[in-house]
């Protein structure tokens, strides 16, 4: 079985206590928890460790289902590993590992990544048809030898925080609550694709962000970003959406890179979105949407020469 085989690539020095899930976003909620896991290994003097699935389990459940990711599985172990965590394993989830009853999985972790403990959200169950709920693993634990810790939810403003609020944010345009939900700016990451160089006729030449299908993208619009690349940081312009002064064509985020004029075509992009400048807009002609442009340059300087509190590099 697969899992056996990516499972036993890990080796624990000594016994780990453990939490479980997809955490697509590592947002706040996820970082509450895990603050605690951590805290308790060390505690315990046991290693601190993340099983994360590549993929969302409702994907593999329910594959007409369509669910946008905030995250590369990259992107996810080193948020997680930036937060302390000694160990995190990427498993790949399949219908064999859904079949798996609640017993053998956690009979897995004790044997191949020494689990002594859980520390699990008050939702969470694992195991086949999601048997392995909070009260059927502390029956198990007492039988097997390992403790479950249940951590309740992180609330910021009332709010609970969740990768599903996280979605809600982005598909408004909401950078700002996006940005208090995660703890960090929402960001794109991806290389540099070819475009129909529009934005070099305009003056403002953009970089055409290449993106995963199911990657997450905000609502239509301009927003003031920031591109990390080589380890330095840009101020930007990036205009997600449809182009629909030249015609509605497919959707692309366009990165427009101020004070900047070198090559970026097949370089990789980190872009942080900050704020949301306006919508889309049809403009009557070019000249029009270049002058619109240079506002939105203007405006964008502005909004990004404020305090970036809260902003996190992935990397």
């Amino acid at each position: 079985m697969q899992l056996i085989s990516e499972l036993s690539s890990f080796t624990p020095e000594r016994e780990t206590l453990l939490t479980i899930g997809v955490f697509d976003g590592v947002h706040l909620g996820h970082r509450h928890l895990i603050g605690k896991l951590t805290q308790r290994a060390a505690e315990g003097d046991f290693l601190s460790g993340v099983v994360t699935f590549k993929s969302n389990p409702k994907a593999v459940l329910s594959p007409k289902a369509k669910l946008a990711r905030l995250t590369t599985l990259e992107e996810r172990v080193t948020l997680l590993k930036n937060l302390g965590v000694d160990l995190v394993v990427p498993l790949t989830f399949t219908k064999e590992v859904a079949a798996l009853s609640a017993r053998e999985f956690v009979l897995y972790l004790k044997r191949y990544l020494k689990m002594r403990g859980l520390v699990i959200g008050p939702n969470f169950a694992l195991g086949r048809g999601r048997e392995g709920n909070v009260a059927a693993l502390q029956v198990l634990g007492k039988e097997l030898g390992f403790t479950v810790e249940v951590v309740r939810p992180l609330t910021v403003e009332s709010t609970l925080v969740s990768s599903t609020a996280v979605r809600a944010a982005l598909a408004h345009g909401d950078m700002k609550t996006a940005t208090k939900l995660l703890g960090r700016y929402f960001t794109l990451s991806g290389p540099v694709a070819g475009g129909f160089e529009r934005g070099h006729i305009l003056g403002f030449p953009t970089a055409n962000l290449q993106l995963e299908p199911e990657q997450a993208i905000p609502e239509d619009g301009v927003y003031a970003t920031l591109v990390h690349m080589d380890d330095e940081v840009y101020q930007s312009v990036t205009n997600i959406g449809v182009r629909p002064t030249f015609g509605k064509g497919e959707r692309t985020v366009e990165v427009h890179i101020l004070d900047f004029a070198a090559d970026l075509y097949g370089r990789k992009l980190t872009v942080e979105l900050v704020e949301r400048l306006r919508a889309e807009m049809k403009f009557a002609d070019p000249e029009k949407l270049a002058a619109q442009i240079k506002q939105d340059v203007e405006q964008a300087r502005s909004v990004l020469e404020k305090p970036l509190a809260g902003a996190k590099n992935v990397g």
